[in-house]
């Protein structure tokens, strides 16, 4: 399985795409979020991957840094289907309120020909915390991961390998979701700035975490790999070094600072 990052950046991020990734299991995708809007189709064709082939989505939470590019593809996968091409089925899932949230923007914003796709072709899935399902032939189990500002769900998979990925959203980490991420050999964590830029990027106003915060989480949870991503863009091009040399003074496992499309086998 290879971890396709589409998009690294916060929410205002313009040096990057907003977070957003994709789970490749022999060409069966898996899309976590996608990203503020139709720039989501740009990160696909740059990862030389087809929209219609995308059969599964996980949205975390309503931020339209991660909810709009959803309803893009809805909105394509619904007209393509009414034209005849497109011939495959998209489910997505999310808790409650996010599935609410979009089937209220797709009954406002679609024809009455492309709604009757909803249901047939595209199928919203809410989701409850500790849920269960096989997604691509994985076992994933859905979490809420305990924000005070806004319900967030994250989730875990097994690999093949039997090991663990998990996925925290875009909020620090709250204890309520350690037994489902303890001993993850890959952990994607936000980080939205180095500790040491604190006081002027205030990620703490903002519900998110340093580097140093991150990665101390993940020394405490045994994890094998972190990726730390929903990053400010300020000096991109200096992101990976800066942020990888704070955080590798408080990790002690592998830590990758990805930029927009990086691919990891895992």
């Amino acid at each position: 399985m290879d971890l396709i990052m589409l998009g690294t950046g916060n929410a205002v991020a313009t040096n990057c795409y907003n977070t957003c990734f994709i789970l490749n299991n022999d060409d069966k995708y898996f899309l976590v979020d996608g990203g503020g809007g139709s720039g989501l189709f740009r990160q696909l064709e740059y990862a030389g991957i087809d929209w219609k082939d995308i059969g599964e989505v996980f949205v975390t939470h309503k931020h339209m840094d991660h909810l709009f590019g959803v309803l893009w593809l809805i909105r394509l996968v619904c007209q393509y289907s009414v034209r005849g091409d497109y011939d495959g089925e998209l489910f997505i899932r999310g808790h409650s309120e996010v599935i609410s949230i979009i089937n209220d923007f797709i009954a406002r914003l679609l024809r009455p020909v492309e709604l009757e796709c909803m249901g047939t072709v595209v199928h919203l899935v809410s989701v409850v915390n500790g849920e269960h399902c096989i997604i691509n032939g994985h076992d994933v189990v859905f979490f809420d991961v305990g924000s005070d500002r806004t319900l967030q769900y994250g989730f875990s998979m097994i690999l093949d390998d039997g090991g663990k990925f998990s996925c925290c959203g875009d909020e620090p980490f709250h204890e309520c979701v350690r037994d489902y991420v303890y001993g993850s050999k890959w952990l994607l964590h936000e980080a939205f700035c180095l500790f040491s830029d604190a006081d002027v990027f205030n990620p703490y106003e903002k519900n998110h975490s340093t580097v140093k915060d991150a990665c101390l989480v993940a020394e405490s949870l045994d994890v094998e790999n972190l990726v730390l991503y929903h990053t400010v863009d300020d000096d991109i091009d200096s992101r990976k070094k800066r942020f990888y040399d704070e955080g590798c003074m408080f990790f002690s496992g592998r830590l990758f600072i990805p930029n927009d499309l990086e691919v990891f086998s895992l």
